[in-house]
């Protein structure tokens, strides 16, 4: 849904982090720090910190429908983000909403597990993600772990990353984007950018660092940012991957755990 506005407008639909870094919150600082007006629809709630996930409350799904409803009926969504989904019955109220109300600039974070290793989808939503949200993105921002849940395809080298990319783009997406900042042998933190038919590499200097905490909502929602601002998808994803990078780059050290990436890092 796309009407003439004063801002460009952007929407997450994702979890809350009660520790800031990750989720809604995350999002929202992205997308301030990327000049587009933020909007939240949130999933669940999480008890959450550097440490780890201490609790997770899913938000009804008609109350998450009435919140996208809300939103979009009045304010209006140039593009948005899913992240966390929490269940079955919350994956099927977005997918109806996003639908309704034409949203197709949409970028879907698979999450299925936090950075500690921690579930934050249950084991009965993956299919709904698979073919419910999927297909509706425009692009798909899946890390390793991600792909192999939901493909079975497992990366163990960067010349893997072609396989999972086309076992990721059969599910639905118009454009995948397979995270391989994690391979050991990815020194120059490729990610993998497929639409079925050309493959590009999108590469940034690994940054040696431990607070990396929301590294995966923040890439997904500078993405969404630059869709709100009209920018196509390899534009999109090269600005979203360099200011990640310079988020980790200035990463905080916070807590006792995985510090926090810094969303305000270009104007400190």
């Amino acid at each position: 849904m796309t009407d003439f506005a004063p801002v460009p407008r952007a929407l997450t639909i994702a979890g809350s982090d009660s520790g800031g870094g990750a989720g809604i919150q995350a999002d929202l600082k992205t997308f301030a720090a990327r000049g587009v007006y933020g909007m939240s629809v949130v999933t669940a709630l999480t008890a959450q910190n550097t440490v780890g996930v201490h609790g997770v409350h899913a938000v009804p799904p008609e109350f998450v429908r009435a919140q996208l409803d809300a939103v979009a009926e009045d304010i209006g969504v140039d593009a948005a983000k899913t992240g966390m989904l929490a269940d079955r019955a919350v994956i099927r109220a977005v997918a109806e909403g996003v639908r309704a109300h034409g949203i197709t600039r949409l970028v879907v974070d698979p999450v299925c597990a936090s950075k500690h290793g921690d579930a934050l989808l249950r084991p009965d939503a993956l299919d709904a993600l698979r073919d419910e949200i999927l297909p509706l993105a425009e692009v798909a921002t899946p890390n390793l772990g991600e792909v192999l849940l939901l493909t079975g395809v497992e990366v163990r080298g960067v010349e893997g990353l072609r396989a999972a990319a086309e076992a990721m783009h059969a599910l639905g997406p118009r454009w995948v984007l397979i995270k391989g900042g994690h391979l050991p042998d990815n020194d120059d933190a490729v990610d993998l950018l497929f639409d079925g038919a050309e493959a590009i590499e999108i590469r940034a200097r690994r940054e040696e660092t431990t607070d990396t905490h929301g590294t995966g909502c923040t890439l997904s929602a500078a993405i969404a940012a630059e869709f709100a601002k009209g920018a196509d998808v390899p534009a999109a994803v090269r600005a979203a991957k360099a200011y990640v990078t310079g988020a980790i780059r200035h990463g905080l050290r916070l807590g006792k755990g995985i510090g926090p990436l810094d969303h305000n890092w270009e104007r400190r």
